[in-house]
């Protein structure tokens, strides 16, 4: 098993520049405001010779239980509690703080091994500095620049000889065994600000893991979490920050936490929308739901705080004919009505995600497809096109995630827009492939002679 590294310290020490200097690539937020990072964000890396879990936490502040700083903080002692190795990062610039002390003498007591890391330690004068971390009594600091990339061999030398000589390997499998088929299906949350991504990726997974509240706009990255579900298949669960209007996004950070969505979206297989059932689905919602369609993923809708709605059936029913006039394209979306933060519901929409992966993974033989095209042809025949006739042959399926059927034909590229919906639907009756992304390539057949 690999030993989890937990990147400690107050807000502002420079944490999530260590954690992707370490990490070797970007996946945490970095800006100037203090308290960027307000959930626990895990990433695999090599350090010191050895494959680790690397953890990067929300600064350490005293603060009361109920406010936003001290659920960062629970969020962060819960991490600890995990930890093999701590890395307690102070910052050399500003020199110790009380509450730089304060820390250190609540992981004394923690009893954990931990090292020092006294960054923003570069140019002449930081390793001087680097050294008043003595006090602390941890033992030596290990000094660095992360945003310089200054100080890192000693670093990964020190975590080498804090976790001590790497376990024996089991032996490799033997040549033609199969590769292990356990691999993680990819979903991303996403929705508004405030519909409750948090607490619904709490639930499923059964613990704390993200900082939920009353206060809109908490997760400010986009944070995974590994887990199995009941049906014993690994998940890989993203989730992100709530996406407003573009026309409202003003601030840097703001913009980064929305990339740093579309990224996650664009990394998923399958995306489950959140949509607050007390405000119904909006302009924002069938934005979001749009753009996870154009990128080709499945899609559930998960729609939150149903406990609350006084009216189910209206509720339902003004869901159902948004979708009906704006979501066409994915005409039998699987929703899912459920309570976050009871818990009610929950439980179908993992069983719903899995009937939807099930879906956009599914071929169809190139044998059944004829048969229905050929009847979708019978039933209704493709328009002329500048009074020139289109004749579509014969269709194949050249992949699936998400389902896609290529048409070839004379002039079979021509053909109009409604007429390509038509096949889709069709297409999407026929194999029972409800609210699924369907990606339609028309390749036409020249006439050698045609410009002669």
């Amino acid at each position: 098993m690999t030993p989890t590294i937990v990147i400690l310290g107050r807000p502002n020490v420079g944490k999530s520049t260590l954690f992707n200097r370490l990490a070797q690539r970007r996946i945490a937020i970095v800006d100037d405001t203090p308290g960027v990072t307000r959930d626990r964000k895990q990433a695999e890396a090599r350090i010191g010779g050895r494959d680790v879990t690397l953890v990067d936490t929300a600064g350490l502040e005293e603060a009361p239980p109920d406010t936003v700083a001290g659920r960062m903080r629970q969020s962060s002692e819960a991490a600890l509690r995990a930890a093999d190795l701590v890395l307690f990062v102070v910052d050399a610039r500003a020199g110790l703080t009380p509450a730089d002390r304060a820390f250190a003498t609540w992981l004394r007591k923690a009893a954990l091994p931990v090292l020092v890391v006294s960054n923003k330690a570069e140019g002449r004068g930081g390793i001087a500095a680097a050294m008043e971390a003595f006090e602390l009594g941890l033992g030596d600091p290990v000094a660095v620049s992360a945003e310089h990339n200054e100080g890192l061999g000693a670093l990964h030398e020190a975590v080498a000889e804090a976790l001590g000589a790497e376990p024996e390997e089991e032996p490799e499998p033997e040549d033609g065994a199969e590769p292990d088929p356990d691999r993680p299906l990819r979903i991303a949350i996403v929705g508004r600000p405030n519909a409750g991504k948090s607490t619904l990726l709490n639930a499923l997974m059964g613990e704390e893991r993200m900082i939920t509240g009353p206060e809109p706009g908490l997760t400010r990255d986009s944070v995974a979490h590994e887990w199995r579900d009941h049906t014993g298949g690994r998940v890989r669960l993203v989730d992100t920050a709530g996406m407003r209007k573009k026309a409202r996004i003003q601030e840097r950070l703001e913009q980064m936490s929305v990339a740093a969505t579309l990224g996650a979206l664009k990394e998923a297989e399958i995306v489950i929308l959140v949509v607050d059932a007390l405000l119904g689905m909006d302009e924002q919602d069938l934005r979001i739901a749009r753009l996870a369609e154009r990128e080709g993923r499945g899609i559930v809708i998960a729609f939150n705080k149903w406990d609350a709605v006084e009216d189910r059936a209206a509720a339902r029913r003004v869901l159902d004919d948004t979708l009906m006039a704006s979501l066409a394209q994915l005409r039998g979306i699987a929703v899912v009505p459920l309570s976050a933060q009871t818990g009610r519901g929950v439980d179908k929409l993992m069983p719903a995600v899995r009937a939807a992966y099930a879906l956009w993974n599914r071929r169809v033989g190139t044998g059944e497809l004829n048969r229905w095209l050929e009847g979708a042809l019978s039933r209704h025949p493709p328009p002329a096109v500048d009074g020139r006739r289109v004749k579509l042959r014969y269709a194949t399926m050249p992949k699936a995630r998400p389902p896609t059927i290529a048409i070839f034909g004379t002039r079979a590229e021509d053909l109009p827009e409604d007429y390509r919906r038509y096949l889709v639907n069709s297409f999407r009756e026929t194999f029972d492939m409800p609210g699924m992304p369907i990606r339609l390539q028309l390749r036409g057949t020249k006439n050698p002679y045609a410009e002669e």
